[in-house]
């Protein structure tokens, strides 16, 4: 296969109603990107170097995303200019059909209260070929728009804007094998002949360890809802996730499954981030539903299946176990 020889450029620009200090430390904290931007399903921080005397930090990250439908994973290193408000970005190894990746985001204040966003990016494509172009073209023209519509809702987003997102855990200890507990997680096309509040749940795998999972919920009063999630696996240790089609109450939801064992004993260990949606609290809790309401009522339903599944989990590695 020959190599690619043409660069492509793409530039996508965005105003935003809020200070630019604001708007870059969105940019630079990759911890809040996937509640933060719609293709971000997880984000680890894989370095981070800090120059005594100098305003830029440069950093790895390793990036899980949806592209076109697909779910794609590189690892990336950026450089963040504070001073200048820039964050440059290249992938050390890209994946089909992309051949190369890169570019900036640049942040210009116009004024104390407003900024203009920049997103640029520079790409190859495998083989130079038309269709690998154009399909690249369409993800990063998507994604992009994306990104900076979140980015600019995220920014601009006042008042109770702490207070919409709750993050929280639960945890259960384990009486046997933790890689038992982590294989009835894994296996949630199993669920609803497991978990009483799982109706019907459909799980695709097409690439090891990235995960498609379509689930129906029972509610306490009978009715169900259905959720898209995307699912990251590290064997035996824990299962990352982002809901791409949440409950209406919640504009993001992420979570992470941990399966640990030490000298204190064996846990699993549920975690949950939600941005809440402040529109549809009263449309969904009723006309004098308040903020506080909303992050009960999520707290209290999510954490009450998490704890059943976990229970249930914790049950099956006792089972499970040789002497059990």
């Amino acid at each position: 296969m020959s190599h690619p020889r043409t660069t492509h450029r793409t530039e996508h620009t965005i105003t935003v109603a809020a200070p630019a200090r604001r708007v870059f430390g969105l940019i630079v904290d990759v911890g809040r990107w996937p509640e933060t931007f719609p293709p971000t399903v997880h984000v680890e921080r894989v370095e981070h170097t800090e120059h005594a005397g100098r305003s830029t930090t440069e950093e790895r990250i390793r990036i899980w995303a949806t592209a076109n439908g697909a779910v794609k994973a590189w690892t990336s290193r950026r450089e963040l200019d504070h001073d200048r408000l820039r964050v440059t970005f290249r992938q050390e190894v890209s994946q089909p059909p992309v051949a190369a990746m890169g570019g900036e985001w640049i942040v210009e204040a116009l004024d104390d209260a407003h900024t203009r966003v920049r997103l640029l990016h520079d790409f190859r494509a495998v083989g130079d070929d038309p269709d690998n172009i154009a399909w690249i073209e369409r993800a990063i023209d998507r994604n992009s728009g994306a990104e900076l519509d979140a980015l600019r809702t995220g920014a601009e987003r006042t008042g109770d804007a702490e207070a919409l997102t709750l993050t929280f855990e639960d945890t259960v200890e384990v009486d046997g094998d933790t890689a038992a507990a982590y294989a009835f997680v894994d296996r949630a096309d199993l669920w609803p002949a497991r978990l009483p509040h799982v109706a019907r749940a459909v799980l695709e795998e097409e690439v090891p360890g990235i995960q498609s999972l379509e689930m129906e919920t029972v509610t306490p009063d009978g009715s169900t809802h259905t959720t898209r999630s995307v699912r990251i696996c590290f064997p035996d240790e824990r299962i990352v996730y982002k809901q791409l089609h949440t409950p209406a109450l919640m504009a993001a939801h992420t979570g992470r499954w941990l399966f640990e064992r030490d000298t204190a004993g064996a846990r699993i260990t549920s975690v949950h981030t939600v941005v809440l949606d402040e529109k549809a609290i009263t449309e969904v809790l009723g006309p004098d539903a308040t903020v506080a309401d909303a992050r009960a009522f999520v707290r209290g339903a999510l954490g009450r299946n998490s704890t059943t599944t976990m229970e249930h989990a914790a049950a099956h590695a006792r089972e499970a176990a040789p002497d059990a």
